[in-house]
């Protein structure tokens, strides 16, 4: 069918694509200004007018940032629990949204929503439970029986890595794809003998890729931009996050903007990196989950 252009479609999409540009624009500046900043020497960071492109560019400030702060400890400390944190919530997550969307069992409906209802809780409600579950586990960290004596899982990875090893989001996404698969593919498997796991394992999860690449990438970038729990749950500074290592930049009340906006880029990269390789994937799994 061919579309036809009238002058008045033309002036509405033209239109259109200006707001949009100049959206983006305005969402672009401040990553534009932490680019420029750190590639400007310090007595060029806040002159006014504000210099947007660097006049002077010096490559100081990321030296400094690495020198200062030992990242290469925090990104690996990082990547450990967020490469984690993606592991255990894309098979936790898939395994309750395959038994959500394709198992009958008492009180499925009345498990899901308690699941919804859990979303709207904000997490620094749960803060200080969670908090002393980490610190009384039995057994652990110098705990007796139970739970006291000693620290439980604080300042170690698990601290972090278990709260958060199936979270809701995580169930409710891989629950809305799996809706949208046809029931044919496992009422046949049953016929041809294959157990309720192999079903999910065999058959419906190599069909979730979009959704998981999805789910993947929103857990990375959760986990990887993790600050709070974090700092609440690790005191050793051999255990520290890149998020941690950032606010070594500002002390007694004074921030030194050059460093910081150099650590801040650098720390940005990873999740640009794999966004731009799941792009695709991930517009597939928000599409496809949405339709149920």
């Amino acid at each position: 069918m061919k579309v036809r252009w009238t002058s008045a479609r033309i002036a509405r999409e033209t239109l259109f694509y200006l707001l949009l540009t100049a959206f983006g624009l305005v969402m672009f500046l401040p990553f534009e200004w932490a680019l420029s900043t750190s590639f400007q020497p310090d007595k060029d960071i806040f002159t006014i007018p504000l210099h947007w492109f660097p006049a002077h560019f010096t490559f100081a400030h990321y030296v400094k940032a690495f020198t200062t702060v030992p990242f290469g400890r925090y990104f690996l400390n990082s990547f450990i629990l967020a490469i984690s944190g993606v592991a255990t919530n894309l098979f936790f997550g898939s395994l309750a949204g395959y038994a959500f969307a394709r198992m009958v069992f008492r009180g499925r409906q009345a498990m899901f929503r308690i699941l919804l209802t859990s979303m709207m809780v904000p997490g620094v409600v749960t803060l200080i439970p969670t908090f002393i579950i980490i610190r009384s586990f039995p057994l652990i960290g110098g705990n007796n029986l139970f739970g006291q004596g000693g620290f439980g899982l604080l300042n170690t990875y698990w601290a972090v890595i278990l709260p958060g090893a199936a979270g809701a989001f995580a169930v409710f996404m891989m629950r809305q794809f799996f809706m949208t698969l046809p029931t044919d593919l496992g009422e046949a498997a049953k016929i041809d003998g294959c157990g309720e796991f192999r079903i999910f394992w065999n058959i419906y999860l190599p069909l979730c890729k979009p959704a998981l690449a999805t789910l993947g990438v929103f857990t990375f970038q959760a986990g990887w931009n993790s600050f709070l729990w974090p700092l609440i749950v690790f005191t050793n500074g051999q255990l520290a996050t890149v998020q941690m290592g950032l606010q070594a930049f500002s002390y007694n009340h004074n921030t030194d903007f050059g460093p910081l906006m150099a650590a801040s880029i650098v720390v940005m990269l990873p999740l640009v990196l794999i966004f731009i390789y799941a792009q695709k994937y991930m517009t597939q799994g928000i599409a496809f989950s949405g339709t149920k």
